[in-house]
């Protein structure tokens, strides 16, 4: 089985980390490939950047079609043209927020998000709702760091993580925690660790929803919405 992970920004050493986590996740039998949105916004930051990454995530795509890959994660929480990857894939499609909330659904009655810039806090609860769970969504917060800070290492960014999972848990009261970042992917076992709480990566958990709907047999569905684009 092969799975192709975007990541739809181009930053190289996100990728890096991405596909390590996917790798980490994935059964010993599954080909893990990477690739990068040459061109696009180096993170992507609220509407206009995610604008901006979806050719370079649809020419990603549409590469990996041709080469006959199983399965693909979108790994970009604002969930970037999902429906058009869809549109040219044969394969599922997953982003890692809607397998991040759907996974934290079935763990616990009640979640809370942890984003980077506050910009990206209405995009989140957009989608939320879009996949109906608002009404176990606690809250989506926001780490005030931009997203390339999760590449610096003196940035205190995953500090400042933790400490805002920890505000989550005195006064959201959640039950579990989804971190809404692909760059907080190699984060995942130690914020666990540090805040006693389950703390679940989209990339991860995307990975393995992949894997488990290529290994039922299931592609896309081509009727409608997801048929292929008409030639123009």
């Amino acid at each position: 089985m092969n799975i192709l992970v975007v990541n739809p920004n181009s930053t190289e050493s996100m990728t890096r980390k991405i596909v390590d986590s996917a790798r980490q996740a994935a059964s010993a039998d599954v080909t893990i490939t990477g690739a990068t949105g040459t061109g696009a916004p180096a993170s992507i930051e609220g509407h206009y950047d995610e604008s901006m990454a979806v050719p370079a995530l649809l020419a990603c795509v549409q590469r990996a079609e041709d080469a006959g890959v199983d399965g693909i994660v979108v790994a970009c929480f604002d969930d970037p043209g999902i429906g058009a990857c869809r549109e040219i894939a044969t394969g599922p499609v997953l982003g890692i927020c809607e397998a991040a909330v759907k996974a934290a659904s079935m763990l616990a009655t009640s979640f809370t998000v942890v984003t980077t810039l506050p910009r990206s806090v209405p995009v989140i609860e957009h989608l939320i709702h879009g996949y109906g769970l608002s009404h176990q969504c606690r809250k989506v917060r926001s780490a005030a760091i931009p997203v390339l800070a999760l590449e610096e290492p003196e940035s205190n960014a995953r500090e400042k993580v933790r400490d805002e999972i920890l505000r989550a848990i005195e006064e959201d009261h959640c039950e579990a925690v989804v971190l809404g970042c692909a760059g907080m992917a190699d984060l995942t076992a130690w914020l666990s660790e540090e805040t006693g709480i389950p703390v679940i990566d989209g990339v991860s958990v995307a990975t393995r929803m992949i894997e488990a709907l290529v290994g039922c047999g299931l592609k896309t569905s081509k009727i409608n919405a997801y048929s292929r684009p008409n030639q123009k």
